[in-house]
This record gives C-alpha cells, structure tokens and sequence, in this order.
C-alpha cells in the first residue's frame, strides 16, 4: 500500500498547443462547413424558402386561422416543409451528401423540391381563396401570407429546376448500371 501513490498518474490527456479556445473550435467548425454550398444558387434558393416560408406562417399563426379549416391545410404545407427544408439545408451544409454516398441525393433532391412545388402551389391557391377582405383587421396578414406564399412557390419552382439539372448532370457522368450520388 505505501507504493500506490507512486504508480498514480495525473494526466488525463494529450497536452496541447496553447492557443484561444474560440481558435480551435473556428477551426474545426471550418473543416465541417460546405463553404461552396453557400455560395451556390440551390442555397440561396433554400435560404429563401426558409425565411419566405416562415413570415409565411407566421403571418397566418397570428390570426384566427382556426376559424377556415382550408388554413389548417396551408398551416400543415407551410410549417412541414419549413422543417423539412432547414433539415435539408443542414445535412448539405455540413456535407452529409458526401457521407451517405448510398442515397441518390440529387434525385431525392429532386422529387422533394417537385413535390414540395406542388404541395405549396395548392396551399397558395387556398390560401388566395379564402383571403376575405371583410375580415377586417385580418386581411392584411392573410393577403401578405398569399403573397409570400408566392414567393415560395416560386423559389421551391426554381430549385427543382436547378435540382433537375443536377441530376441531369449526374445521370451523364455515372458509369453505366451505377446509381448516381
């Protein structure tokens, strides 16, 4: 028992360089980080759609949306590919891709933003129907939701566009009998 103090060691780990602690963790932030995906127009599309999307439903959360059940429909379409779009947007940007080689992304890509056109262009088209101008201190907010509305419909339009060139693309350079990444 008197040598157990000798066979002790303290040291729990590696010593390393001194440095700030907020330099290491830039650091290792910037190896993870797609810096070329944020530059890239499928970004700046789901930019727009995440922020476009959001005033969306929230201009439509702020009124008695419950009173139409059409809004509950718009409320679903809008906050479900709200979510499904940041989710989207994070797996890109920190390269997720690039790790699941087995999934066909530019092809999931593709039939998401397609169907996500789709599903926001009926939510729009309900969401112009049932605009009241008699609802008084409501209209406003309705209005505006149709019009950003829109505005996502239209961006979700043109990130399948460029999603369907993406897989177009990665159709001609996989080797014959592969599935493209």
């Amino acid at each position: 028992m008197a040598d157990f103090p000798s066979k002790v060691t303290t040291e729990t780990s590696v010593p390393q360089p001194q440095s700030s602690p907020s330099g290491r963790m830039a650091s290792s932030i910037a190896v993870v980080i797609d810096t070329s995906f944020i530059r890239s127009i499928p970004a700046i599309l789901m930019i727009a759609e995440i922020l476009a999307g959001l005033i969306q439903w929230a201009l439509i959360a702020s009124t008695p949306y419950t009173l139409e059940s059409a809004y509950g429909w718009v409320m679903f379409v809008a906050v479900g590919l709200w979510i499904t779009t940041i989710i989207l947007f994070v797996v890109s940007l920190f390269g997720v891709q690039q790790k699941l080689t087995f999934v066909a992304w530019s092809l999931a890509e593709m039939i998401y933003n397609g169907i996500a056109t789709v599903l926001y262009f009926i939510a729009f088209v309900v969401n112009a129907a049932f605009v009241n101008p008699f609802a008084g201190l409501f209209y406003g907010h309705l209005a505006a939701a149709t019009a950003f509305g829109a505005l996502v419909t239209l961006a979700y339009g043109a990130s399948t566009f460029f999603s369907f060139l993406s897989w177009r693309e990665a159709q001609g350079s996989a080797a014959p009998g592969t599935v493209p990444t």
